[in-house]
């Protein structure tokens, strides 16, 4: 334990100096939420709906730390250890490989949560928002969208052996995800067309899911929690599958 600890606090360190993924997993959604806060105000998000456009963002917008994380810092970070034998040489240190995994994803697990409560407090604070929905339900939502996410990010790092690889591939994945599933820009703007094509996106049904559980909407989530468990497992066993130390 006094190993885990002391491993996870060098690795934070090093993680809070990724810029990366601190603008676009924290400071990036706080000004997406301060803008709308500042031009909508608490105007209703439509004619006939029963919440503003602050809460019905809320739950895509606490999506983007999940997104910068998993397909910026898991991957990225990895294949940069990979690249430079560092997990290698981790198999000779009393601190296993394993372990320096499982500090990684807490350390961004944790930097996905100071990302929404710091969404949260601004627009707890400065625009008045209060959660429609069950609060419970909804941080069940945000813990399985997480582990979904962070399958496939594990995936992606699992697969590319350079960084110059998992560079590429992550920019690949991680904008369409992030601009396509209505983290950023709202989902109901898009063409029909362009909506089929981005609802296969994992990330767009768990925005879906939150969205839900946020605003308390009865609305048919199987094809979300279907899309979600199998993305966690696909990206855990072809991740277990193909995963390498070197």
């Amino acid at each position: 334990m006094k190993k885990f600890l002391t491993l996870l606090k060098i690795e934070g360190k090093l993680s809070l100096r990724c810029v990366d993924s601190i603008f676009f997993g924290v400071s990036m959604p706080v000004g997406i939420m301060i803008l709308i806060g500042l031009i909508a105000g608490p105007n209703p998000a439509s004619t006939d709906a029963g919440y503003t456009l602050i809460q019905s963002s809320f739950g895509a917008l606490v999506t983007v730390g999940i997104c910068a994380t998993a397909f910026m810092g898991i991957p990225l970070t990895i294949a940069d250890y990979r690249d430079k034998n560092i997990l290698k040489h981790f198999f000779v240190t009393p601190v296993s490989p394993t372990m320096l995994l499982w500090v990684h994803a807490i350390i961004n697990m944790l930097l996905s949560v100071v990302s929404a409560l710091l969404i949260y407090a601004v627009a707890k604070t400065f625009f008045g928002y209060e959660m429609i929905g069950s609060k419970l339900m909804f941080m069940l939502s945000y813990l399985l969208v997480m582990v979904s996410m962070y399958s496939l990010g594990l995936l992606i790092a699992s697969l590319c052996r350079t960084v110059k690889t998992a560079n590429v591939v992550c920019s690949i994945v991680y904008f369409p995800m992030l601009f396509l599933s209505g983290a950023t820009i709202p989902f109901e703007i898009f063409p029909q067309p362009l909506q089929t094509v981005a609802g296969f996106l994992p990330l767009t049904q768990g925005i879906k899911l939150l969205k839900s559980a946020s605003l308390g909407l009865e609305t048919n989530l199987q094809m979300p929690l279907i899309i979600l468990f199998g993305s966690l497992l696909i990206g855990i066993i072809l991740s277990i599958r193909f995963f390498r130390w070197e």
